[in-house]
């Protein structure tokens, strides 16, 4: 399944970017480029979503469409 999560991406004063998940609590991903850093929030979401299967937690909303 797949889920569109929208990213708030904002430049680092030392440079690079830093994205956050505001639909999706924990995702913090952070790299030298943008699409550096949106592959590292792809693969940050997947690992929330496992986890919240593993220990039986509730998806968080923005990946809720996957359940």
């Amino acid at each position: 399944s797949e889920a569109t999560i929208h990213l708030h991406v904002e430049p680092l004063d030392e440079g690079g970017y830093v994205a956050t998940g505001p639909g999706v609590p924990g995702l913090v991903a952070q790299d030298r480029t943008l699409a550096e850093t949106a592959k590292i929030a792809q693969g940050l979401a997947r690992k929330i979503v496992e986890s919240c299967i593993e220990h039986g937690d509730p998806l968080p909303p923005a990946l809720a469409s996957l359940a």
